[in-house]
């Protein structure tokens, strides 16, 4: 690829109903956050994620992981395309997580259902100790496998 080219993304598929797009309305807002309850430890999450010096991007991209419940996952495709920026940018900011997994970075995998990295590391010849912890995180919350290691269902999409 030429150098200052920008890659095309592919589109994203198996995505929730709720467009991916900021909701910048507050009635918008309010009707969201009574359709999809957000997880209850939400709020102390918030709070350690503002109070830390960590930069702009790395704070949203950790106040996004917030809303994802548990036993669901998103994607990074899915997370850029809300934040306004690249899967690679969110796997960055989620590898120098510090508060997982109260702040559940192993809850975004990449499209397709593959899990990804963890940890900031990627297996070299198929799952390493990392993946292996990232998969028992998610089957403890009830996310399900199919034979080849996918996550099965449709990625949460349903960003406010």
């Amino acid at each position: 690829m030429a150098l200052g080219q920008k890659r095309k993304q592919a589109p994203e598929s198996n995505i929730c109903d709720i467009p991916q797009k900021l909701v910048k309305s507050e009635p918008e807002r309010d009707i969201i956050k009574e359709v999809i309850p957000l997880p209850a430890d939400m709020d102390t999450q918030l709070q350690r994620i503002a109070a830390s010096n960590r930069t702009a991007f790395e704070k949203k991209v950790w106040t996004l992981l917030c809303q994802i419940p548990p036993g669901h996952v998103s994607t990074y495709g899915i997370m850029s395309a809300h934040l306004g920026s690249s899967p690679r940018a969110v796997g960055n900011a989620l590898r120098r997580n510090p508060f997982a997994p109260q702040v559940p970075c192993h809850r975004v995998v990449a499209t397709g259902g593959n899990l990804g990295g963890f940890k900031g590391q990627w297996p070299k010849n198929g799952e390493g100790i990392t993946i292996d912890e990232k998969k028992k995180l998610l089957r403890k919350e009830g996310v399900r496998f199919d034979d080849k290691g996918r996550v099965l269902g449709t990625p949460w999409a349903a960003f406010v």
